[in-house]
């Protein structure tokens, strides 16, 4: 995991394609949310936010 976002963060910082770094980011957060909300005991709590 870590050699993956090391060759990312060289490949944003040599083509120069930082915008795609928030896009990185909210992707990875709502993938995290879905997985939270699938079971857990919040779940109630992050379908509210949609």
């Amino acid at each position: 995991m870590f050699i993956f976002l090391r060759e990312f963060w060289t490949f944003l910082r040599v083509r120069k394609k930082f915008w795609l770094l928030p896009i990185m980011l909210v992707t990875l957060i709502l993938g995290v949310l879905l997985v939270l909300a699938q079971s857990s005991a919040i779940a109630p709590f992050i379908y509210s936010l949609f």
